[in-house]
């Protein structure tokens, strides 16, 4: 089947199909004419490119995953170390985001949103904070 046919099995745009191909994590067959030939492995493989990187996992892990996949002499800890070390990744990062929420709602909260020009937002942003022994702006 061409890249088109490929692209709405595995549920990929053709652009990623062929970046993925060019950064060797698939290899379609290429037909007399020279045009792709994917297979139903290449749609299955593609298949499982999309709900990995939809779980999150990088290019990198991606490729590491399909060849454990294709592994059958596997060991399942390589695999279950790959998904604990992203599962790590994505709490580092929520810890990350409820920080900056933090943060912003602080800012939020501190802001009277009115007319008036100055702006605690603005000046955390800029790196301007209250001095706390005599309350005036100071470059931090």
């Amino acid at each position: 089947m061409n890249v088109g046919d490929a692209a709405q099995r595995s549920g990929l745009p053709t652009k990623t199909i062929r970046y993925y191909e060019e950064i060797g994590l698939i290899r379609p067959q290429r037909a007399g004419n020279g045009y792709r030939d994917y297979s139903g492995d290449d749609i299955h493989r593609l298949t499982f490119l999309r709900r990995a990187r939809n779980l999150g996992f990088s290019i990198d892990d991606c490729r590491q995953l399909m060849a454990l996949y294709q592994d059958r002499s596997r060991a399942s800890h390589d695999v279950r170390e790959i998904a604990a070390a992203h599962v790590s990744a994505i709490e580092e990062k929520v810890r990350e985001l409820q920080s900056m929420r933090s943060t912003l709602q602080k800012l939020i909260h501190a802001c009277h949103g009115d007319d008036r020009p100055d702006c605690p937002i603005l000046d955390d942003i800029a790196g301007v904070a209250l001095s706390p022994d005599k309350g005036v702006s100071a470059q931090v």
